[in-house]
């Protein structure tokens, strides 16, 4: 029987399940998905300065908060038509290697060298935590950056003893949600084991094009 040491266990375990779920290397939770895209960009945009260009292109149907974290973190907004009223599945912030992957959540569902951004929050999603995110990624230094990123900073100890040398934001995965997260891994498996597959997600959103706001 495994004993959770810390209190950073119980998420380092949701994390472990996520990556072997979806096929990731590595998951990063946060506290929620918002979070996670502004991490993404800000990592691409300032770390590795992959982001070689002043706009990324979304489509015009998509949640809000797509756009308001792309200008957050210093980019323009273009926009992509959708033929109708709704969006499905995932798509790329074109222009990065992140990808808005809030409508699918399913086995083996990472794309190699990208930054998939993942939503448990809100009645419709196929993972129900009521709250929460994760960033899936391929990359180890991507990886240490996002945990130490999302918990302002530091490392997973006590800051009385850290080093405290990188700046961060309180964007971490309160450990009460990752249990739930663990014990509701259960779901997306058979009973022999294998994995479930899930159809991605059709929503509703506005064209957010023809918002002021968002033309910066």
């Amino acid at each position: 029987i495994q004993v959770m040491k810390t209190i950073y266990d119980v998420t380092d375990e949701f994390e472990s399940q996520l990556a072997q779920y979806t096929g990731a290397k590595y998951a990063v939770t946060v506290d929620n998905m918002s979070n996670g895209l502004f991490l993404a960009l800000y990592y691409e945009k300032n770390i590795t300065k992959s982001i070689t260009t002043d706009t990324l292109t979304i489509p015009c149907r998509t949640y809000p908060s797509v756009p308001c974290e792309i200008i957050h973190a210093g980019l323009k907004v273009g926009w992509k038509p959708v033929n109708g009223e709704t969006l499905t599945g995932a798509y790329p912030l074109e222009g990065s290697n992140i990808w808005d992957s809030a409508l699918t959540f399913t086995a083996d569902m990472y794309k190699p060298k990208t930054h998939m951004c993942i939503s448990f929050t809100g009645p419709y999603k196929h993972f129900k935590l009521s709250k929460g995110g994760a960033i899936l990624t391929d990359s180890l230094a991507a990886y240490h950056w996002f945990k130490r990123a999302r918990y302002s900073g530091r490392r997973e100890c006590s800051y009385h003893d850290d080093n405290l040398d990188m700046l961060g934001w309180n964007f971490y995965m309160m450990p009460e949600l990752a249990a739930r997260g663990v014990l509701l891994m259960n779901q997306f498996y058979n009973m022999d084991g294998t994995k479930k597959h899930q159809e991605d997600l059709t929503l509703p959103y506005p064209d957010l094009s023809k918002f002021k706001v968002y033309q910066q």
